[in-house]
């Protein structure tokens, strides 16, 4: 029988991994595309998007890490919610902070060469979305 931890974790798992698909990789890049969407309207709605699926994303972490804690899980689980646990924390606590007080300065009406910054949450991001995609495997053949 499938034990009852890993079948929650399985199951936020994928809908943390579906949520950052369809939010950093959909919705972020196609809103600037929108007419009518200005870079300060475009920052506005990110800001507002982002908190929120970060909200979302850090309980799901602790829903997981917990669910994780109390099974029996293997390496092939650890690792990966470890990763994923710590990138993270890396977006929130690194670059999330930076991220804001770069569109704090562009919302003020400073003009501001392009950034690095939202490379490196993107990398994250997608080194994220690969752990993410390994705890779900490893976590179905529990």
């Amino acid at each position: 029988m499938y034990p009852t931890w890993a079948a929650t974790a399985v199951a936020l798992t994928f809908v943390w991994l579906g949520m950052v698909l369809a939010i950093s990789f959909l919705e972020a890049p196609l809103k600037f595309r929108a007419p009518g969407v200005t870079v300060p309207i475009g920052l506005g709605i990110g800001r507002l998007v982002f908190r929120a699926l970060n909200l979302v994303e850090a309980a799901f972490a602790v829903a997981v890490v917990i669910a994780v804690v109390v099974g029996d899980p293997t390496a092939v689980v650890t690792a990966p919610v470890a990763a994923a646990a710590v990138l993270l924390l890396a977006q929130l606590l690194v670059v999330r902070p930076r991220l804001n007080r770069r569109s704090d300065r562009i919302l003020a009406g400073e003009d501001l060469p392009r950034s690095r910054e939202h490379l490196y949450y993107i990398a994250l991001e997608a080194a994220k979305v690969a752990a993410l995609i390994a705890l779900g495997v490893g976590l179905l053949t529990v």
